[in-house]
């Protein structure tokens, strides 16, 4: 059974493996709350996970040591496990998702632990992780739905408390429900008028659901960037945990996480997967009530693949208002390009792609189209600046935010 001794003695234990990550101002997320991020992207293993793998991995007997451990994760608790069973002397199979980031995949080599790449998502990973518990008789180190890894991420709970008792809200992404059940019980148990909010993807809600239904249920698939939130069942002890002591959850969308993650990205100079960065998209986009509040988001990791980022990078700038595209109509003469380009660049934009086109669904034969991709400050500039283009008699179609 949890409880608050549990977490104490974790916290005991994990000191000499981790850090304390301390708390970070960042006004600009949400300039009517006070916001501070938890940033365990700048954990050790660039993820919370450790803390519960490493407790776990402590607590086991000698009997369950031999045997050596094997783990399911989409990347992140695959880390924790690998570190700490090394650190132990003990062997670690991992299976991970094969479409798992590769530089989460290489990190989890690099701890020491041998790899499983299993087709599918992570309910794949965890079933092939039973069956050769089962058939190898591997000690299985469950990702969230287990009181010892429960009690390790609730120490980022009383690291939040003893560094700002003052605290109004905690937000906290939501995958499988270890982090937030830990987390929730650690400060509800020392503080309960402390509000904690729990985020999803919108694209993998399965806690969102089962807490709204009163009952766990299961996803039929999951699609979201947030490949470490992305889990088809909450666990049966993080859902009675989660309905006891969360006091709301909320989903956001890929837009909203990918303005998140750049948000981080330009603000704060801090590196966040899409898991980490649903607690900021969370409070950026008033999806929970933290007007006039104090609020800590926990970063929960910064583990995300490069490649991504690049593409994650474009999409933030789109749903910022810092990158658009205009699709104008166009009599083709001498002059056209020239007085769209001058009320853009009287207005500040700035034009990155050029494109004219002749095409054939233009029922004038003297029409065109000219194709501007453009930078922009915000969505209220790229609004100015097309209205700017309407009022100066210039046609519009299809407008791309």
């Amino acid at each position: 059974m949890l409880t608050l001794d549990s977490i104490y003695k974790a916290s005991h234990v994990l000191k000499e493996v981790i850090r304390h990550t301390d708390l970070i101002n960042s006004p600009k997320i949400n300039p009517e709350a006070e916001v501070y991020l938890k940033p365990e992207n700048l954990q050790v293993t660039g993820s919370f996970k450790v803390r519960g793998a490493y407790y776990k991995i402590s607590q086991l007997t000698p009997e369950e040591r031999a045997k050596g451990v094997i783990a399911c994760s989409a990347g992140n608790h695959a880390q924790g496990v690998a570190l700490a069973a090394t650190k132990a002397g003990i062997k670690s199979l991992i299976c991970l998702p094969d479409g798992a980031p590769i530089s989460k995949v290489e990190a989890t080599k690099g701890y020491g632990a041998d790899v499983c790449l299993v087709p599918g998502v992570y309910d794949d990973a965890y079933n092939k992780a039973l069956s050769l518990r089962d058939e190898k008789g591997y000690t299985f180190i469950h990702p969230f739905d287990d009181e010892n890894v429960i009690a390790g991420q609730g120490t980022i709970g009383l690291e939040i408390l003893d560094d700002m008792p003052d605290v109004d809200a905690v937000v906290v992404p939501i995958g499988g429900g270890g982090l937030i059940s830990g987390v929730a019980f650690a400060i509800k148990q020392l503080n309960p008028k402390i509000k904690v909010y729990g985020v999803q993807a919108a694209g993998a809600p399965s806690m969102f659901n089962s807490i709204n239904d009163k009952k766990i249920e299961r996803l039929d698939s999951v699609a979201t960037l947030a490949d470490g939130i992305a889990v088809k069942e909450p666990g049966k002890n993080t859902f009675e945990l989660c309905q006891k002591y969360v006091d709301e959850i909320v989903t956001v969308t890929e837009d909203e996480i990918s303005g998140a993650i750049l948000a981080l990205i330009e603000q704060q100079k801090l590196i966040a997967e899409g898991a980490g960065a649903v607690s900021v998209a969370a409070v950026m986009f008033n999806k929970v009530p933290v007007k006039g509040k104090k609020v800590v988001c926990v970063v929960s990791g910064g583990n995300i693949d490069v490649t991504i980022l690049n593409r994650v990078i474009r999409r933030g700038l789109v749903k910022s208002g810092r990158s658009g595209m205009l699709n104008i109509e166009l009599v083709d003469k001498p002059g056209q390009l020239l007085g769209v380009s001058e009320i853009i660049a009287k207005l500040g934009g700035n034009v990155t792609t050029v494109r004219h086109e002749r095409a054939d669904e233009n029922p004038d034969i003297n029409g065109c189209f000219l194709r501007i991709q453009l930078e922009t400050r915000n969505s209220e500039h790229y609004e100015e600046i097309r209205n700017a283009l309407i009022n100066a008699g210039y046609k519009l179609v299809d407008y791309i935010k």
